[in-house]
């Protein structure tokens, strides 16, 4: 059965970093790109960065300069190492994967394979 996980998430002060990974399990997800969303309280779910199966980048606006997404395929992850952390960050950070294809990846119902979760809170 596939399986994604996120890991790295915690507590961070304003403008301190960390590392979120998301490690595939279950089958090879070759060829799949893999989008980064958040979802914070009472607040829809928003994309917040991605990476295709060639290692094209996407980003929304505001982590842009930030945030920083890679993939290690032999590794079968992805990463989003984030920095310059603002309270604003502070959410459920989910990795999801999709075939890879020109379409837009900011599109949540875009994604097959979602993992559980993990919580990143920026204090003040």
């Amino acid at each position: 059965q596939a399986q994604l996980v996120e890991s790295g998430g915690g507590l961070v002060q304003a403008g301190g970093s960390l590392r979120l990974s998301c490690a595939a399990f279950g089958r090879t997800f070759s060829g799949y790109g893999t989008g980064w969303f958040r979802q914070a309280p009472g607040k829809e779910r928003e994309f917040v960065a991605a990476i295709s199966w060639s290692r094209r980048t996407y980003y929304v606006d505001s982590v842009k300069g930030r945030f920083t997404v890679s993939r290690d395929n032999a590794k079968n992850t992805v990463y989003l190492q984030m920095n310059s952390l603002r309270p604003e960050d502070t959410a459920v950070y989910y990795c999801a994967a999709r075939w890879d294809s020109s379409a837009s990846y900011s599109k949540v119902g875009d994604y097959e394979y979602w993992g559980q979760g993990t919580q990143v809170t920026v204090s003040s």
